[in-house]
């Protein structure tokens, strides 16, 4: 009789426990299940932030570096110092070709000013001329007057023959005064002409002089320019990550040196299955556990969908044109950003932490 009692005293037990596993069981497919109706989580997500790379604008040897990894560094700190002798040569080069191009302009200015008081000058010979002429034309009406009186006295033998010589005399010589007078004249305009001609030549030279002056302006402004990117700034407030450039090493125009990981709120990037997909939208809530900070949450939201999978965007995107066709559950990023940004766990995190998002269907 006691042998008989204690295997049914076991059976009882198994049964006992088979039916609280099979209720414990139950209970958590239930759960699951009504959780899963109003949740939708994943693993595959990660802490990000703004990144800016450090990139030279131009090339040449690292002088100098001020900064060491993971240091904390404010927008326009120096980072990095080039030598900037061969710029420094660049500058002189271009402030001596402003010099010689504003020694021109004065050469022009100078050159300009003795035209204008040349033609200045000839305008009051022309005056003068004139004013002779003029004299001249009164000479020459008394002269011939006197001729044709002469003229008639001598036939009537009324005065000498020497006084009739001395009245054509006096004819020839005022006109000959008149004509050296006119041709002064013409020789006086068309140097004027000349003058104002060469007067016009050289302001022309002065606005060129002008323009060249500008250009070489800008070439120092540009060559100072192109000098102070010899320092490297930092581009915002942010912790550097590993600095790979050392004093001595030559260094590319366009090279990444490394990074500033802007002092801003991160966000999350959750990258979940497109199957899950159908019931999330903007603005849902998210619960956020960081693998960091374990039995921690924090509160969150969807802000954004991405316009393409992670897989469209990848170095070399899936191509399924071969024939070759595996059909895979695309994800899509999602980017989830904290209800508290001043928390400070917030403040802690890194780019590139694990986290799990659980996000609100409700």
């Amino acid at each position: 009789m006691q042998e008989t009692s204690a295997p049914k005293k076991r059976s009882k037990g198994f049964v006992i426990v088979l039916a609280a596993l099979v209720i414990g069981g139950g209970a958590f497919g239930i759960t699951k299940y009504i959780h899963g109706q109003h949740h939708e989580e994943t693993d595959n997500a990660q802490i990000d932030a703004n990144v800016s790379p450090v990139i030279p604008r131009v090339s040449g040897y690292v002088k100098e570096v001020r900064v060491k990894d993971n240091q904390f560094v404010k927008k326009g700190d120096t980072l990095v110092i080039l030598d900037d002798r061969d710029l420094a040569i660049k500058v002189q080069s271009a402030e001596a070709a402003l010099l010689a191009a504003e020694a021109n302009k004065t050469a022009a200015a100078a050159a300009t000013q003795a035209a204008e008081t040349g033609i200045g000058q000839a305008q009051a010979q022309i005056g003068t001329i004139e004013a002779q002429i003029e004299a001249a034309k009164v000479n020459v009406w008394r002269a011939n007057q006197d001729y044709e009186r002469y003229a008639n006295l001598i036939k009537d033998h009324s005065i000498t023959q020497q006084q009739y010589e001395q009245a054509l005399a006096a004819k020839q010589s005022a006109e000959r005064q008149l004509d050296v007078l006119q041709r002064q004249k013409t020789a006086a305009t068309r140097q004027t002409t000349v003058v104002s001609s060469q007067s016009t030549a050289t302001s022309k030279q002065i606005s060129l002089a002008d323009a060249a002056i500008k250009q070489r302006q800008t070439d120092v402004a540009d060559a100072e320019l192109v000098r102070s990117y010899a320092v490297i700034l930092a581009p915002e407030d942010g912790y550097l990550t590993k600095i790979y450039v050392q004093p001595g090493q030559y260094i590319n125009a366009g090279q990444s040196l490394f990074s500033v990981v802007l002092n801003n709120t991160p966000w999350v990037v959750a990258n979940f299955k497109e199957t899950q997909l159908t019931k999330m939208k903007l603005g849902q809530k998210v619960t956020i556990k960081i693998d960091a900070y374990p039995g921690k949450e924090l509160e969150a939201k969807i802000t954004s969908f991405a316009p393409t999978t992670g897989a469209k965007m990848a170095l070399l995107p899936p191509d399924n044109a071969s024939g070759n066709f595996v059909k895979v559950v695309q994800r899509l990023p999602v980017k989830i950003e904290f209800v508290n940004p001043s928390d400070e766990m917030v403040k802690n995190l890194r780019p590139g932490m694990n986290v799990e998002v659980d996000v609100h269907l409700d």
